[in-house]
């Protein structure tokens, strides 16, 4: 009896710990930017207007264990002085977006579906995708599902194919239909505060994250159990994923262009990022000397550079494309 008093003591205190905490990064970090209803929920976005005459629009997905704030910091501001309007999404689940879909909520093509409406609730009809680590799942369901929305596509150290291995025993304990649920409120959210400067770290080594990377990203709401729960979902759901939308990777036909570290030590750039850039007909692979799983944020001009070629070729494309349809139209 004493035991069973213990535990449901320890259990009510930290579902209380957890409750308030919660509150307390809800208050501290905001549902800034907007909220978009696109039925069955909301998918929240962070938007930067382009700087002079706009040229288009770029649409950011973020990664796992992040939010729209990760990619809008990074390189938002570098692409609205470029000229375009700049869109950054929580996925669903994370950050302020609701989590709907039901079972099938982790799939990207789901995802990729929800963020595409969003967008074009948002008055966007096509969009250059920029995609960072498992986001790139969403963007490439897009990319084969919505080809017409994609302009061109940017995977950014993506998560694309099979890899040998599973993921870390917590995804898979946090995705479970009956553990899932009180791991993520009582165990999880004071367990990963005090791993998220060293998580953080192992994701930017060999570099160092930036001064304030924690803050600027709004990375405790991760803490709260939904978005966590939401994000081993993810992450559980991601080898399922990859099975099945690598066989297609072929039929892609926008403008793709690949970043990738030669450290990154979170996901295999040979298996990943070389693997989009073979099956992809015309993608290009840059490889960055020295990055980690974060080239956004420690080559933040290299990569927009990469973000601007792909956005050129897929002018280039267009314009070839008017061009013969103005041919045939005269010679019909």
């Amino acid at each position: 009896m004493t035991i069973v008093l213990f535990l449901l003591i320890l259990i009510g205190s930290l579902s209380a710990l957890t409750a308030v905490e919660t509150r307390r990064i809800e208050q501290r970090y905001p549902p800034d930017g907007t909220r978009v209803e696109i039925g069955g929920g909301a998918i929240r976005v962070l938007e930067r207007p382009a700087e002079g005459e706009e040229r288009g629009a770029i649409l950011l997905i973020h990664g796992a264990s992040g939010n729209a704030a990760d990619l809008f910091v990074a390189v938002s501001a570098r692409l609205s002085r470029a000229g375009f309007r700049v869109l950054s999404f929580d996925r669903p689940g994370h950050g302020w977006s609701d989590r709907f879909g039901g079972r099938d909520a982790a799939s990207p093509v789901v995802q990729a579906e929800a963020l595409r409406r969003a967008a074009q609730k948002l008055g966007v009809a096509r969009a250059v995708v920029v995609v960072h680590s498992l986001g790139g799942l969403a963007g490439l369901a897009m990319a084969l599902h919505h080809p017409d929305f994609v302009r061109a596509l940017v995977l950014i150290a993506p998560v694309s194919h099979p890899w040998p291995g599973g993921v870390a025993w917590y995804y898979t304990l946090g995705a479970h239909p009956w553990l899932g649920p009180p791991f993520c409120r009582l165990v999880a959210p004071p367990a990963v505060r005090l791993r998220m400067r060293a998580a953080v770290a192992g994701v930017f080594a060999p570099n160092r994250p930036p001064r304030d990377f924690i803050e600027f990203t709004r990375l405790p709401l991760l803490l709260r159990p939904l978005h966590f729960r939401a994000n081993c979902e993810d992450v559980a759901y991601a080898a399922a994923a990859v099975a099945a939308l690598s066989p297609g990777y072929g039929a892609i036909r926008a403008p793709t262009e690949i970043v990738t570290g030669d450290s990154d030590g979170v996901v295999y750039a040979h298996i990943h990022s070389e693997g989009l850039a073979r099956d992809i007909p015309g993608a290009r692979l840059t490889t960055l000397a020295g990055v980690g799983h974060a080239p956004h944020h420690v080559a933040p001009d290299r990569v927009v550079g990469i973000i601007l070629a792909a956005e050129q070729r897929a002018a280039e494309r267009e314009a070839a494309f008017a061009t013969a349809s103005g041919v045939n139209d005269l010679t019909a």
